[in-house]
């Protein structure tokens, strides 16, 4: 299986190629069949790379080649498949194949149908070649690389400056995660000599806290994180990504690019627990983020932007559950969120598409007799998040809950409160979209349909996965083994060594689960009740809204304000620059002295006229002048 290793990122950049060279010349029914069959076999060499590591329990480690060596400074590209990055293969193929296998009857109309595969296929590739790389330049090409795919493809149709706009907000936003996360692989390239996983974290776990700038690199590999994973404060591009396709928002939102963060940090965990200084700020901003971005999806009313905003909160659950050193819980997350979410984007994107391209959720309803696979598939999807036993979503949420109770019980309270909201905007986005009477224009309700088996296949075996999901990691105290636990233990064994035990926790589980689910049961029938038995339906825009509906609405107005500290100083700093900078002291200054040349060689100019006895007479002014230089130096 070794040998055949660099295959599994090879074939989607082959995909990216055929198809991105001959978007023009092959037919819409090859191009699918190629941007989706690469990653199906990549999905296949995954499943045999997992089963290798799973039987024997030794990771796979493949020399593609040495890529430089600079003194005692070497490079290899090398990939390292381990039971961390081995699931994160499947995730990767499996979930990108069907978000391929979707796009196939979601995009077919679309003109540009083969420049969208190959875009799918090359982001394909530089998240594999996150994941799979031995070392973090490895990991951060294919950081990089995912940040660029995700500019092209949140752009898709950038003929719309919205949309552009969208496009280049998110590869901005990045690029300054980005920065901190290189400075940290600078200053571990300092203190530990070299960029290679196997050397790092053996040196950081026989390390003393205090010997290594652990917080300070840490710190800068979260700021990575934060602009990747779209936490509090760089997490307005997420939901702006919402301008391209579906199938795209499924591709970034759910199983790859935003949990890149959650992966890397999950990768270094033995830094991070080296930092608790580090763990407790990457918990608090986690669980700042979930509440924050839930209580936003409370109000909204595009059907993608509540799904927006669902994604930002469950990755601050995801890095609530790093901080407080779950680090197996944060990562079932990871697994189960990719189950559910790419379902539930997949499913927005079979209604928008029976809607005619609709996603106001004001204008929907009535849709569960005319969309029946999309409409049992979608609530599966909003059980499973909404962590409703024994959906996927559960087991994972609360094993993050338990391991916050165990470290702190007013971070737990918040948790849990979040995870009612969770419930409420779900199903309030179920409700609305798919009960009550159909709300849109005649012409609309005409053409209601459910979406092809293109479309809907994918989505039943989503929902499959967001059920059964879950049992990877039944605990203990439901009389279950943890499986992914015990299969991820070599990953996180330094980390667990030095990390408070937990034992205690099995006790009080299931009371905690109890609570949990009792708030998220409260949650949907409230949501019942108001927008199905009372048929309440969100106001216009037009229309005023009470303040704090108001404020979530509007997102708090942290657009407005990132407008008014950042871009509006900015853009009257660079009119300055421009202004009395660059045109009165640089140009001025270059102007000037080309005036001066230009005066000067005029004036010069009238000494040449011509008349010989002109000449003779400077001739003699000169010898003069000459003789009482002499004189005068004597």
């Amino acid at each position: 299986m070794d040998k055949y290793i660099w295959l599994i990122p090879l074939l989607p950049l082959a995909g990216f190629l055929i198809n991105g060279l001959g978007r023009n010349t092959l037919s819409k029914g090859l191009i699918g069949f190629i941007g989706s069959f690469v990653v199906l076999l990549s999905f296949g060499l995954s499943v045999g790379a997992f089963l290798q590591v799973k039987s024997s329990g030794i990771p796979i480690n493949v020399n593609v080649f040495d890529w430089f060596h600079v003194g005692l400074f070497k490079v290899q590209f090398a990939f390292l498949i381990d039971q961390l990055s081995a699931l994160m293969l499947l995730i990767i193929t499996g979930v990108g194949f069907l978000i391929h296998l979707y796009s196939v009857g979601y995009m077919h109309n679309d003109e540009g149908f083969g420049k969208f595969f190959s875009y799918l296929n090359l982001f394909i590739f530089f998240m594999l070649l996150l994941v799979l790389g031995s070392n973090y330049l490895i990991m951060f090409i294919g950081w990089e690389g995912v940040g660029l795919c995700s500019y092209l493809l949140i752009g898709y149709w950038f003929t719309n400056p919205d949309y552009a706009d969208a496009a280049k907000k998110a590869f901005i936003m990045n690029r300054i995660g980005d920065l901190g996360f290189i400075i940290g692989v600078f200053l571990i390239i300092s203190v530990f000599g070299s960029v290679t996983f196997a050397d790092i974290f053996p040196k950081a776990a026989a390390m003393h806290a205090s010997e290594v700038p652990f917080t300070v690199i840490t710190m800068l590999l979260f700021v990575g994180a934060v602009g990747k994973s779209a936490q509090i404060p760089l997490f307005t591009w997420l939901p702006d990504a919402m301008a391209g396709p579906t199938p795209v928002s499924a591709l970034i939102h759910a199983a790859t690019m935003v949990t890149a963060g959650v992966y890397m940090v999950a990768r270094s965990n033995i830094l991070f627990t080296m930092s608790p200084v580090t763990m407790t700020i990457i918990a608090v901003i986690g669980l700042a983020t979930a509440v924050f971005a839930a209580l936003i999806a409370l109000s909204q009313t595009d059907i993608k932007k509540v799904l927006a905003y669902s994604t930002v909160s469950q990755l601050g659950y995801m890095f609530l559950g790093l901080g407080v050193g779950a680090y197996t819980g944060a990562f079932f997350h990871v697994l189960t969120h990719a189950f559910f979410k790419a379902l539930l984007f997949l499913g927005a994107g079979s209604v928008i598409h029976a809607v005619s391209d609709e996603q106001d959720m004001r204008k929907m309803g009535g849709l569960k007799g005319k969309l029946p696979i999309t409409f049992i598939t979608m609530l599966i999807g909003t059980l499973a998040i909404s962590g409703i036993p024994p959906f996927a979503g559960f087991f994972s949420k609360d094993e993050i809950l338990a391991q916050t109770f165990t470290h702190s019980t007013t971070m737990y309270v918040i948790g849990v409160i979040t995870a009612m909201f969770t419930s409420f905007y779900m199903f309030r986005m179920l409700y609305l979209t798919f009960y009550g009477k159909f709300r849109g224009t005649a012409e609309q309700e005409h053409h209601l349909h459910e979406s092809p088996p293109s479309m809907t296949i994918p989505l039943i075996v989503l929902a499959v996965l967001s059920v059964v999901g879950g049992f990877i990691g039944v605990p203990e105290s439901l009389g279950g083994h943890h499986w992914l636990e015990h299969f991820l233990a070599p990953v996180f064994k330094d980390s667990a060594a030095l990390l408070p035990a937990t034992s205690s926790v099995a006790s009080t589980e299931v009371s905690l689960m109890v609570a949990s689910v009792a708030g998220a049961l409260i949650a949907l029938v409230y949501a019942y009740l108001r927008y199905v038995k009372k048929g309440h339906v969100p106001v216009a825009d037009s229309e005023e809204r009470p303040g704090l509906v108001s404020l979530s609405y509007h997102k708090f107005y942290i657009d407005e304000i990132y407008d008014w500290l950042i871009r509006k100083p900015l853009d009257a700093l660079s009119i300055f620059f421009y202004k009395v900078i660059d045109l009165l002291v640089i140009d001025g200054f270059i102007n000037g002295l080309g005036k001066v040349s230009v005066k000067s060689s005029k004036g010069l100019r009238l000494l040449q006229t011509g008349n010989v006895g002109f000449y003779i007479f400077m001739m003699v002014a000169g010898i003069i002048a000459i003789l009482i230089f002499s004189l005068v130096k004597i």
